[in-house]
């Protein structure tokens, strides 16, 4: 039975996957450099970013490190001004908070997640949260779902992972916990054929705990 639900955040509780992508984006085109979507999507399922492109066209450290700054302007920018809700998410971690216990487990760093959360409901349900300063390796490792169980003194089989990312899949996967995968327009082109259940909304976790219960 599925006691314990760890939640991704970016592109599962909250649409800021594109507007990270476009933050960087932004940021290499001020010093002239075009990002490639494509390979984008495909450093960041192995757990890369932003800068390998910019790494493997010779760019310097400083440069980068410069940008990186930048690029964070810009993506809170975003995350105050661009629609970033998912339909139907509070209403289901409402529902599911009468079955399971649940945990948000992310890489965002803790200013941007406070940001978003700022005016939002989704925190209410989440026993904890775990940002990125909350561990030393992050996704694929799987250090952060490792954590979480170790949070809740929970054990692998009675807990669900839900991510969105071939990243976040690994993760979950290194750790063997089940994952539900759920769709993302931004990283729908990953492979997930190792994800214990594909879904298309998060209200479909409801038969999923159901089904296990």
């Amino acid at each position: 039975m599925k006691k314990y639900v760890l939640f991704d955040h970016d592109g599962v509780l909250v649409d800021t996957e594109f507007w990270y992508y476009k933050a960087g984006e932004r940021a290499l085109a001020d010093i002239g450099f075009t990002l490639d979507k494509t390979q984008y999507l495909r450093s960041m399922s192995q757990g890369q970013g932003t800068w390998a492109q910019a790494r493997a066209a010779d760019i310097d450290e400083h440069t980068i490190s410069r940008q990186r700054a930048v690029r964070d302007d810009y993506y809170q920018e975003y995350l105050r001004t661009e629609a970033i809700e998912i339909e139907g998410v509070v209403d289901t971690l409402a529902d599911l908070s009468k079955h399971v216990r649940m945990a948000i487990v992310t890489t965002a760093k803790r200013a941007d997640f406070d940001l978003i959360h700022e005016k939002r409901q989704i925190q209410q349900f989440m026993e904890f949260v775990l940002v990125r300063e909350d561990y030393k390796r992050s996704k694929p490792h799987p250090e952060p779902y490792l954590t979480a169980l170790h949070r809740f003194g929970a054990a692998k089989e009675e807990t669900l992972v839900v991510e969105d990312s071939l990243r976040g899949l690994n993760s979950a996967v290194a750790a063997d916990i089940d994952c539900a995968v759920v769709h993302n327009e931004f990283t729908k082109t990953h492979d997930f054929s190792q994800a214990t259940h594909q879904i298309k909304t998060l209200t479909e976790l409801k038969e999923i705990i159901r089904a296990t219960s």
